[in-house]
């Protein structure tokens, strides 16, 4: 007869079956009884983003092919609770990011029917703004120097700092002083992947195209911690309060920007312009309220926004 599972393997079973409750909101609210609730944004918590009548921006290349394309194509991330998630059953998106892109899209000229969001993984952003896969990319893209040779940012919108996600049972973790030998997940390409393997090199790094899959391996014991921006780490903390925690203290500062085409400045200003006014009329603390308020962090004070000259 078999063998009864011993109770390591049924803590691993059923902290795999959290994770898919966590990735699934829409489907969690008819699980099996037990399956973490579905949380996020009630659409009419929402706000309505005014669409721009008469705009136009004729200096923008980007702006003008959106255009005549009949939509603007947005990248973006599917699986960061409260920030970029997709629905698995009806495709939409939805969160902090999601509401930024369509206040700005809206800025833009660009109605809800008009605008396409696209899954881009972070190892690929710069290459699909490069080429034209995509016009404007929103998902938790930290700016630094090194990416400004490549793209351009509108922005900060939001300043995040980087930390570190461990099982709720784990005790030896503190900080990134703790990760001599310990096997630490980061998205591959992730500013925080970077920072980790520069600064604290006696970790042990894995890499995965996604941070859904990083935490899938800390759920599992495969890995002993998942580190990235303390912002992405609160909505998988808050979707699985009993089995995840952040530990220590933010050991970074990583100002969000919307990426775009290196070289259109009157997109990066025209999108700078569109976020001084969501910060002063209230739209963005409203947006923040309704999704990655939900993680039980306040909204912050909106970082100053950085109108850098053009690129030489």
């Amino acid at each position: 007869m078999p063998h009864p599972a011993t109770p390591p393997r049924r803590r691993r079973l059923l902290l795999a079956a959290a994770l898919l409750a966590l990735l699934a909101p829409a489907a969690a609210g008819c699980g099996r009884p037990g399956s973490p609730p579905a949380k996020g944004p009630r659409p009419g918590d929402l706000p309505h983003y005014r669409v721009a009548t008469g705009f136009r921006l004729p200096a923008s290349p980007t702006w003008t092919a959106a255009e005549r394309r009949g939509r603007l194509v947005i990248g973006v991330k599917e699986d960061q609770p409260y920030l970029g998630e997709r629905d698995p059953a009806g495709g939409t998106y939805r969160g902090f990011d999601i509401e930024i892109a369509r206040m700005m899209a809206a800025a833009l000229g660009f109605p809800p029917r008009a605008v396409e969001f696209r899954t881009i993984a972070s190892a690929n952003r710069e290459t699909a703004l490069q080429n034209g896969q995509i016009d404007l990319y929103v998902g938790t893209y930290t700016i630094n120097a090194k990416r400004k040779q490549q793209v351009g940012f509108a922005g900060p919108y939001y300043l995040a700092g980087q930390s570190l996600l461990v099982r709720r049972d784990e005790n030896g973790i503190h900080g990134p002083a703790d990760l001599a030998g310990k096997r630490v997940c980061s998205a591959a390409g992730s500013t925080p992947y970077q920072r980790i393997r520069a600064d604290y090199p006696k970790a042990v790094l894995v890499a995965y195209d996604t941070y859904s899959v990083c935490v899938d391996n800390l759920l599992t014991y495969q890995v002993d911690a998942v580190t990235t921006d303390d912002a992405i780490l609160l909505g998988y903390a808050a979707k699985a309060p009993g089995e995840l925690k952040l530990t220590g203290r933010p050991f970074s500062r990583e100002p969000y920007g919307i990426g775009v085409r290196r070289g259109d400045t009157a997109l990066r200003f025209a999108l700078d312009d569109a976020l001084a006014a969501a910060e002063r009329n209230g739209t963005w603390r409203r947006a923040y309220r309704a999704t990655l308020g939900l993680s039980g962090v306040p909204a912050p004070a909106p970082p100053p926004i950085d109108r850098y000259p053009a690129p030489r």
